[in-house]
């Protein structure tokens, strides 16, 4: 560029006399109200356009971070959260367990006192049943009995061929009787 400037002052005589800003036009009075607008625009900018938007900006980093820790807090309350009902529903399996285990022993023992109840039933049954065969039996021993000693009776009266009293027929029945009962025993 130096060697530009060589080039032009070379080719105008009076232009080597001439200082830099007068070459180019440059009034100081000019620059210094550009420099003093430059500043004004500046300020005006940075009080009503950048300050807004860094404090904007900034607002907007602080609602990230707090929605950022608030993340973590929940994620850390949420683990918390996983880790009781974790912890519940082990609880409440192991209560479960206890109780499936009361119930299933609470279930035996009422089978055991049901079979125990049902074979004393069964037992008291047989007892019953055993007493009405033997006294099913004496009583058709003593039909029995009574029956023959009336047929005794009544074929020694046809073998003697008579009408027996009431007194012979009484002593002929005890007779048979207790043959019958001497023959039982």
């Amino acid at each position: 560029m130096l060697d530009l400037i060589y080039v032009i002052a070379a080719a105008d005589p009076h232009a080597a006399s001439e200082s830099i800003p007068e070459k180019f036009g440059l009034e100081w009075q000019y620059i210094g109200m550009q420099v003093f607008s430059f500043l004004v625009l500046t300020a005006i900018l940075w009080k009503f356009g950048f300050k807004p938007v860094l404090s904007t900006i900034d607002e907007r980093q602080k609602k990230i971070e707090d929605g950022l820790n608030y993340a973590d807090d929940m994620k850390a309350k949420l683990a918390d959260a996983e880790a009781q009902s974790a912890a519940a529903i082990q609880k409440a399996s192991q209560e479960a367990q206890v109780i499936v285990d009361d119930a299933r022993k609470i279930a035996e023992d009422k089978i055991a006192k049901a079979t125990q109840e049902a074979a004393g039933k069964t037992e008291e049954m047989l007892g019953k049943a055993n007493k009405q065969i033997d006294m099913d039996r004496k009583q058709m021993i003593d039909e029995a009995r009574s029956e023959i000693a009336r047929l005794v009776v009544d074929t020694t009266a046809k073998v003697l061929a008579k009408e027996l009293t009431p007194e012979e027929k009484s002593r002929f029945a005890d007779s048979a009787s207790t043959t019958l009962t001497g023959q039982s025993n």
